[in-house]
């Protein structure tokens, strides 16, 4: 069976995720989840039959960061050791339950992998929760299937697994790694909740949870932590170490890596209008009209056809398709009166409190953070990247701010974003391995007066 997990924007999107439960029915171990997760027909994505495994149970265990399933993965990208294992590690696909932004149970899909190389620094082997970049919003775009199939190419899809350069590098450094697919990606019963800040923290503490569970994994409780991603993942990354005192403060957070984290919407959305991933901009807009009614009224009310059409489009989408499909779209040609839905948001007091809320850098993070954002990136703009660590600094955080310096290598074609998020990897790993290794960080707010 094909089938688009976008909900239509109707007033029938009000209603209650969760199916009811009769009482006694359900034994108190367990939660409920939405009654469509029970369904095993296949999902077919853009032409790519998502796996059974990816079909949440009607029940889900109580305990965020439980595990509900796991099964063998082979990675797409791996050599045979000289002891025969295989490089650069033994991968496990999983599915754990977290909570969403709604404060109710959902299951969430990625991968553990246990590295071939010995950790050598002092200390039980670390944990890196990795929060993958920006991928998509179709099932077929998860961060777990990236992994197994590095490039998907076909007449209706293209992705391409990107962050594998990343978790391989930290593999390499005896460090294990799990990846999320956040809420929705991957996962069939619902859809990707793009750029939401508590889905997506709570996936990735979770992530690390769920970790210590797997068959085989060497991590444990006492595993030391560190959080790491750039853009849609830097902001996960930068959400988790907030959140973590609060949602998950039994997971010993040693560092966090946030590159180019969307740290404010509001200024995020108007860097990807008319980019080269104005596409993105149609993910985040469906997220939240999925998780916020105050947000879902004013895109029912304002949103015209053709905007209604591209968002359902584009839900099923990866980055590759979103490139090729609406690349350089202006968000007036979405709308009935011709406003931006920036400027259609922000004249919407409630929906603009509902972007509000999404806000990172009110909280205090949880041990040493690392922040790096391109001087020139248009996309997720620099300056409020830079905020993020001003805000941080304010509350007392141990932060260490880089601001990238490289040649402006041209507006809104997304170069000025991920030529960074090459050229700081080497940098930004081997802050998080030193953080991993128990080696105090020195911050430098001290700086942020004169720093760009």
């Amino acid at each position: 069976m094909s089938r688009k997990r976008f909900r239509p924007l109707t007033a029938s999107t009000t209603a209650p995720y969760l199916a009811g439960v009769v009482a006694g029915a359900v034994c108190l171990c367990l939660a409920t989840v939405p009654a469509s997760a029970a369904d095993t027909a296949p999902v077919v994505s853009r032409g790519v039959t998502i796996p059974a495994f990816y079909n949440p149970p009607a029940y889900l265990p109580s305990a965020n960061g439980a595990l509900v399933r796991t099964e063998p993965m082979k990675l797409g990208l791996s050599i045979p050791g000289l002891d025969g294992r295989p490089m650069p590690g033994t991968a496990t696909r999983l599915m754990y339950k977290s909570t969403d932004s709604s404060g109710q149970p959902v299951a969430v899909t990625g991968t553990y992998i246990e590295p071939s190389a010995a950790w050598k620094q002092s200390g039980p082997r670390p944990l890196v929760a990795m929060a993958s970049g920006t991928m998509g919003q179709g099932d077929q775009c998860a961060p777990s299937f990236a992994l197994e199939n590095p490039l998907t190419l076909t007449g209706d899809t293209v992705s391409v697994g990107y962050e594998a350069l990343a978790a391989y590098r930290i593999l390499a450094t005896g460090a294990a790694v799990v990846l999320t697919d956040y809420v929705g990606l991957g996962a069939t019963d619902r859809l990707h909740t793009y750029v939401n800040r508590l889905d997506q923290g709570h996936a990735v503490l979770d992530a690390a949870r769920a970790a210590r569970s797997v068959p085989g994994a060497s991590v444990t409780a006492a595993s030391p932590t560190g959080l790491y991603g750039y853009s849609q993942g830097g902001g996960a990354a930068a959400s988790a170490a907030e959140l973590q005192s609060s949602y998950a403060p039994e997971v010993p957070l040693a560092g966090t890596y946030a590159g180019a984290p969307p740290a404010d919407l509001t200024s995020t959305m108007k860097g990807i209008d008319g980019s080269a991933l104005a596409g993105a901009l149609a993910w985040s807009v469906s997220g939240f009209a999925q998780a916020d009614p105050d947000v879902r009224a004013v895109v029912e009310k304002s949103i015209s056809d053709a905007g209604k059409a591209a968002l359902k489009d584009a839900s099923t989408m990866c980055v590759g398709d979103a490139l090729f499909g609406y690349g350089f779209t202006k968000s007036t040609k979405w709308t009935k009166d011709g406003r931006s839905l920036s400027d259609v948001i922000a004249a919407e007091p409630r929906a603009q409190a509902a972007l509000d809320k999404q806000r990172i850098g009110t909280l205090k993070p949880t041990g040493p953070v690392r922040v790096a954002t391109g001087l020139h990136d248009d996309i997720v703009p620099h300056a409020q990247a830079r905020q993020l660590a001003v805000d941080w600094c304010r509350k007392g955080g141990s932060v260490t701010y880089d601001a990238l310096v490289l040649p402006n290598l041209g507006d809104k074609i997304l170069t000025n974003h991920l030529v960074p998020l090459l050229t700081d990897q080497g940098d930004a790993i081997s802050w998080l391995t030193d953080r991993l290794a128990g080696k105090p960080a020195t911050g430098n707010c001290w700086s942020m007066p004169v720093q760009p």
